[in-house]
């Protein structure tokens, strides 16, 4: 049929059915919905015979995020999410209801505390914060209604290891479920799901994407649990988008890369500081490998040092309040990440005004060890 200017201009593109173009990465599925030849072709989408509706419920490039995240965690299944807290609430969604208790760590993420604390207890779900350094304090403050256990692999800003096994150990015992946050680690440093933790959640907009270009998350774990979480995205509208989630898959593919620089460098950059009598403390887990574990170095200025000047002081170094960009970069937890905890909290885990968090970049290491010595020797209170 001809068709009229205003009729040409909206389809004229690829021929309808025609066979798709074999390209060699995934192309970017860009749509909000997708087609059907007619109402038998639309009702075998509800039989299980298509693939793809609407891209609320699922599209090829956040299908492709999901799976490409699971198998680098060596888990069954995985979903893309919109950021990493939306990761953690489908998470928590597809074990937890109301009237269930949560027992998380007392030293997460100050996003996720806010979430545990305050969103979830809205749903009335309870939550009991406490240190994961002893497990018998775990122990203690375990109920008849406690569904879950929620920590991170490497905490934020702090960087404890935590001993997984010993918490999905402790977590069997009781018959509740394990979610932990992989952020910080990645499964370039450590695969939770393999150490038998139920749930793993990442907030792709850190290392897996790598690139400060994206703002997603992914929940990986068993093929059950993973349609719970998946019909929590769903029916909550937590979907990313197709283009982020593209780019989310084309940062995982320098992962490897990024993270044995990073690592190395971060290593290199913490034993440097740990020397310089203007740190009081130097945060890192030395004790886990010689190549260096994880790419985050959090540093305790002394007394002595003007921490804004030493912000202002640090040249090329850019201060945000995120992480995992190639760029090395510092953040102010009291300030940002941790400001929603209360003072006291965050008093008691010891982040204070001269806590500064450091996600370290692929630069040459030594640029990065003179960037911050310039900037300490520059903020010295006379």
């Amino acid at each position: 049929m001809d068709k009229r200017f205003e009729t040409m201009v909206l389809h004229s593109g690829i021929e309808k059915n025609k066979k798709p173009i074999n390209s060699k990465v995934t192309p970017i599925f860009q749509t909000s919905a997708f087609t059907f030849n007619d109402l038998d072709d639309l009702e075998g989408y509800y039989q299980g015979e298509g693939n793809y509706l609407y891209s609320r419920v699922g599209n090829p490039n956040t299908d492709e995020l999901g799976q490409m995240v699971a198998a680098i965690e060596s888990a069954p299944a995985g979903v893309a999410t919109s950021s990493g807290l939306s990761a953690i609430l489908a998470a928590i969604l597809s074990v937890v209801r109301s009237g269930d208790h949560i027992v998380a760590a007392d030293d997460v993420y100050g996003g996720s505390f806010h979430l545990l604390k305050e969103e979830l207890k809205q749903l009335g779900i309870e939550t009991t914060f406490v240190s994961f350094s002893d497990l018998q304090k775990v122990e203690q403050v375990m109920l008849p209604n406690t569904k879950l256990l929620y920590t991170e692999s490497i905490t934020n800003p702090l960087l404890r290891v935590e001993e997984l096994a010993s918490v999905v150990e402790l977590a069997k015992k009781y018959g509740v479920a394990t979610l932990v946050d992989n952020t910080f680690a990645t499964p370039y440093h450590c695969t939770p799901f393999t150490l038998g933790v139920d749930l793993v959640v990442h907030s792709a907009t850190k290392y897996i994407g790598g690139h400060s270009d994206v703002t997603a998350g992914v929940v990986v774990g068993s093929n059950d649990l993973i349609e719970k979480a998946r019909a929590k995205v769903v029916n909550l509208g937590t979907n990313v988008s197709p283009f982020e989630a593209w780019l989310t898959c084309r940062g995982i593919k320098t992962l490897a890369l990024r993270m044995k620089t990073q690592s190395f460098n971060a290593r290199r950059l913490a034993e440097a500081l740990k020397g310089n009598s203007n740190v009081s403390k130097v945060y890192y887990p030395f004790q886990h490998a010689e190549a260096g574990y994880g790419a985050m170095v959090t540093i305790e200025l002394s007394k002595n040092i003007d921490i804004n000047q030493f912000l202002k002081s640090l040249s090329w170094v850019k201060i945000v309040p995120t992480l995992a960009g190639v760029e090395t970069t510092v953040s102010h937890p009291l300030t940002t990440s941790h400001r929603a905890l209360p003072p006291e909290a965050n008093e008691a885990l010891g982040i204070t005004r001269e806590v500064i968090r450091v996600s370290v970049g692929i630069e040459h290491p030594e640029d990065i060890i003179l960037a911050f010595e310039h900037a300490i020797e520059r903020s010295i209170i006379q």
